[in-house]
């Protein structure tokens, strides 16, 4: 597919992914419509992506709303004529241990993660079905495949998204034209950590290595352009789903392991909700600034080396214990 004056809605875009995605889009001359709560961030996307030469867009929603996600589609659709591509990004996390975080935090980090996709798939469906074609681009992480202690609301939400995806590419066979794409990325540096719901008391930062966001904006587009079912961004993500596939006990364990080991050297903070029930006003570029300093390709053969370690370590166990 040409992009084009083509539709394309993307949620979550007043930061990180979702606002690296707008701007490569707009590259395109595309018809742009940007969703998230954020809408003074929202305004300063637009403007960045108007001087590309795409027509843009603002509506302020909030994906946990279904009558919110109906009411953008029909925006998208009565400005525009269709909607050729819709992108599922936007999304929350929180961190702390599951007792001691709120259960309405849990809650709401579903209603965003999970029921905000659902609503999305449900609310622009009618429109792919009634024009017989349209691109449903999720932006899953490789959270699908991996449990997150101290996150687990994060994963309960993770693991259903990539459940109900895959059963609505069994419903939607009859539509050819219609394709559900998911992304799985590795950690990316944006700033959604500094977003973050927080009732560990300690500072959070991604687990390195992260990934440049434009390298996921630029996965968007091209399964945009040449749907796919499945695309795993940064040998990082399938190391990672390889890993916990192998050996799901012991991976499980070591995450947790990792984790606590970080936390308990970590500077002290504050809990906070972060963006879990509203927006906020900071961080909001693209990019977090947790970017491992360096080519890429540097680090690359030692990440490869300590995740092939650990998976070598693990197989042994495994056989020590049979």
């Amino acid at each position: 597919m040409e992009l084009n004056d083509k539709t394309i809605v993307i949620t979550g875009a007043s930061s990180g992914a979702g606002r690296a995605a707008a701007i490569e889009f707009a590259r395109y001359g595309t018809n742009l419509v940007l969703a998230a709560r954020n809408e003074n961030a929202l305004n300063e996307v637009k403007d960045e992506c108007v001087e590309l030469g795409a027509d843009v867009l603002v509506v302020p929603t909030d994906t946990s709303s279904a009558q919110a996600m109906i009411l953008l589609a029909n925006a998208a659709n009565d400005i525009f004529g269709s909607i050729d591509v819709w992108i599922n990004n936007a999304g929350v996390l929180a961190a702390g241990d599951f007792d001691h975080t709120p259960m309405a935090v849990h809650e709401q980090v579903i209603k965003t993660n999970l029921l905000g996709y659902m609503n999305g798939a449900h609310a622009v469906l009618p429109f792919f079905k009634a024009q017989q074609h349209g691109v449903l681009i999720n932006n899953i992480s490789v959270g699908g495949f991996v449990p997150v202690p101290h996150g687990a609301g994060y994963t309960a939400s993770k693991f259903g998204l990539r459940g109900f995806m895959q059963a609505l590419k069994g419903e939607l066979t009859p539509w050819p034209n219609i394709f559900v794409c998911d992304l799985f990325p590795a950690f990316l540096d944006t700033p959604g950590i500094q977003h973050a719901g927080n009732y560990t008391g300690k500072a959070l930062k991604p687990a390195p290595p992260v990934y440049d966001p434009n390298r996921l904006a630029h996965a968007m587009v091209d399964v945009a352009k040449n749907p796919k079912a499945n695309t795993y961004v940064g040998s990082v993500s399938l190391l990672l789903k390889a890993g916990h596939a192998l050996f799901p006990a012991l991976m499980t364990k070591i995450t947790g392991m990792v984790i606590r080991r970080y936390l308990n050297g970590a500077e002290p903070i504050a809990l906070t909700d972060g963006n879990v029930f509203t927006t906020v006003n900071y961080g909001m570029s693209s990019h977090g600034g947790f970017g491992l300093p360096g080519k890429p390709k540097v680090h690359r053969k030692y990440i490869v080396g300590a995740m092939l370690a650990g998976l070598a370590a693990g197989f042994l166990l495994s056989r020590r214990s049979s």
